[in-house]
């Protein structure tokens, strides 16, 4: 009979972990595109959602809009400023479509949180939905990262 509550248990345990690889991805910060608040090798952890489950003011990662030639890592973590629907802040983003008084269906606009640094809608414009890997959730900063307030 221990033996069978033990199965039970170790099956339980396979599930969970199942479900858990599914819903959230651990990602590598590459870069100083979201200093002060992430830095150079911090790792965050990333839950896995759709466009509608995305807002202002989130931040997620999403897939380098084209392949790199120059090997720069698949994942973008970025700033979310406008989802579709939401007025297009044409004053921070002057390079989207003048036309576009909302944020098309589909489309992200995005903010690195160091503008010097930053591959963001500023420089590439929207964002295809369909790029969204998940919205951070917590992060794990690097041994090398110290203390940080």
């Amino acid at each position: 009979m221990i033996w069978l509550a033990g199965g039970i248990v170790l099956a339980a345990s396979a599930a969970a972990i199942a479900f858990l690889k599914r819903r959230y991805v651990a990602v590598q910060v590459r870069g100083t595109s979201m200093t002060p608040a992430l830095r150079d090798g911090d790792r965050v952890l990333v839950r896995r959602c759709r466009l509608d489950r995305v807002g202002p003011g989130d931040v997620v990662v999403v897939a380098m809009p084209s392949p790199s030639p120059d090997g720069d890592p698949p994942w973008l973590v970025k700033r979310v400023v406008a989802v579709p629907g939401d007025p297009v802040p044409h004053a921070r983003f002057p390079n989207l479509p003048v036309i576009d008084r909302v944020v098309p269906p589909g489309r992200l606009v995005l903010l690195s949180d160091d503008p010097a640094a930053g591959y963001d809608s500023r420089r590439v414009g929207y964002f295809a939905g369909e790029t969204l890997l998940g919205v951070v959730v917590r992060t794990v900063p690097s041994p090398a990262a110290g203390n940080r307030q």
